[in-house]
């Protein structure tokens, strides 16, 4: 191939990704300021500069952009969470840079993560699951080698998976919130969430091994 058709091929290719994120761009920017239901493809388009021939070479729909972008922050997400996950040396490195890696992403993203959960049906449409399930299985997976490891106390698993995800999930819609209504806090309260989580996780394990260690027998309480 020659020097020409690879200079021209490089530009196509950096055009179409200057073109998609161009897109998504200004979808994220009509989302967080009309909300979803109330933006329209000629919304975004006229954002982009873009013709609106050029849009559907990306895009078919308004839930398409949807799907593209969450499919971006829950790719990038998985993949960070499973990093700290694995990496943790500790249950409080487990606990706490894992739930730092989602805190973070909320904050620097947290209309994607508003979009998500105020569009549960869009959700299980595209994907065929909801969030959850998107989620579970990789820490499913992360918990059990980390019990193995010995990291983390041999537990129901799946107890402390949901217990995992629900801590999670409740605070990312708080946070999401609060970086949306005061975005150069962001940061800050990504920092804060992860050392709620991490404290009321971390007790929550010491007292239930203390629990554990003291409870009447089943004959003594039947």
């Amino acid at each position: 191939m020659s020097e020409t058709k690879k200079e021209a091929r490089g530009k196509r290719e950096f055009n179409r990704i200057r073109n998609r994120e161009a897109i998504l761009d200004a979808a994220r920017e009509c989302f967080r300021e009309r909300g979803y239901d109330n933006s329209t493809i000629r919304d975004i388009v006229r954002r982009t500069g873009l013709a609106a021939g050029t849009f559907y070479n990306y895009f078919s729909s308004k839930q398409d952009i949807f799907a593209a972008l969450l499919t971006d922050f829950l790719g990038q997400l998985n993949h960070n969470l499973a990093d700290s996950r694995q990496a943790a040396n500790s249950a409080d490195d487990f606990i706490y840079y894992a739930y730092f890696a989602l805190f973070k992403a909320t904050a620097n993203d947290p209309l994607v993560y508003e979009l998500a959960h105020r569009n549960d049906r869009a959700i299980r449409d595209l994907f065929g699951s909801d969030i959850l399930g998107l989620t579970m299985i990789s820490l499913e997976d992360d918990v059990k080698s980390a019990i193995e490891r010995g990291l983390l106390p041999d537990l129901d698993q799946e107890y402390l998976c949901a217990a995992f995800f629900g801590v999670g999930y409740e605070l990312s819609l708080r946070l999401a919130h609060r970086a949306h209504k005061y975005p150069t806090q962001a940061e800050a309260e990504a920092r804060n969430a992860t050392r709620f989580a991490t404290n009321l996780f971390l007790n929550g394990l010491k007292l239930d091994s203390l629990f554990r260690n003291n409870a009447p027998s089943p004959t003594m309480t039947g």
